[in-house]
């Protein structure tokens, strides 16, 4: 049976979808932008978006009672490539080794105008 995920210390869901959805142990949240849940605005610029991703991240990982260790697949959306090296700066200091596996693209253009996207699997 599946579980929805609904957290209040991440960004709502700007559409018709949830935050994440949980099935036999596996959870599948959906992509989080640099958006500041506290007064939703989005946050300014590359490096604070992916900071606030991060963030995000985390509290959906905190309310579902998992850790950042967790993680087995993120997916990446840059507006420009050009960023990916300061994805992988910021990958250092978030992840340990072994990484999670991951993907990563160039979108022409993100929900609210975001320059990141990134979306997280989860397992426990």
């Amino acid at each position: 049976m599946k579980k929805i995920i609904n957290d209040t210390k991440a960004p709502a869901a700007v559409g018709t979808y949830s935050q994440g959805v949980e099935l036999n142990g596996t959870i599948f949240f959906s992509g989080q932008i640099g958006l500041d849940p506290e007064n939703g605005e989005m946050k300014e610029g590359f490096q604070a978006q992916l900071d606030q991703v991060m963030k995000n991240i985390d509290a959906l990982l905190e309310g579902t009672d998992l850790k950042r260790e967790n993680i087995i697949k993120t997916s990446i959306f840059l507006t420009d490539l050009g960023k990916f090296s300061l994805v992988n700066e910021a990958y250092e200091n978030y992840f340990t080794a072994p990484y999670p596996a991951r993907s990563c693209i160039q979108a022409s253009a993100l929900p609210k105008g975001a320059l990141v996207e990134i979306e997280v699997i989860a397992a426990r």
